[in-house]
């Protein structure tokens, strides 16, 4: 629903109103009550994006995404093994240099696998 711009003739007071796109025209101003209304052309709102952004990854196939997840399951049993024998000054450095919980870490894709030759 879009917000309209309006202005009263009568007390030359402006304000926005948000009514839904078949709602007609607003004629009898708030402020002073008279029926001197008049709607306001405007150039409108910008879009506006909130978020970190858009990875080409996000939108992949449901068969790619649990490929990635049984391929990412197995390194990850070796990184557990090797966290666990790190002393515990290391880990705090690891902790001070990772990146903000705000900021997601660009997704890796993966090489395609190369073809094997063709048989004459």
């Amino acid at each position: 629903m879009p917000t309209y711009e309006y202005q009263c003739d009568a007390c030359g007071k402006k304000f926005e109103k948000f009514q839904s796109i078949k709602s007609g025209p607003i004629r009898k101003c708030p402020f002073c009550g008279k029926s001197k209304v008049r709607r306001l052309i405007s150039t409108g709102a910008g879009l506006i994006f909130k978020g970190s952004g858009f990875y080409i990854t996000d939108y992949r196939s449901e068969s790619y995404k649990e490929k990635a997840k049984s391929e990412s399951g197995e390194k990850t049993d070796t990184a557990k093994t090797d966290t666990a024998k790190s002393d515990s000054s290391k880990s705090e450095a690891a902790k001070s240099e990772a990146p903000k919980a705000d900021t997601p870490a660009p997704k890796p894709t993966p090489a395609p696998a190369p073809k094997p030759p063709k048989k004459k």
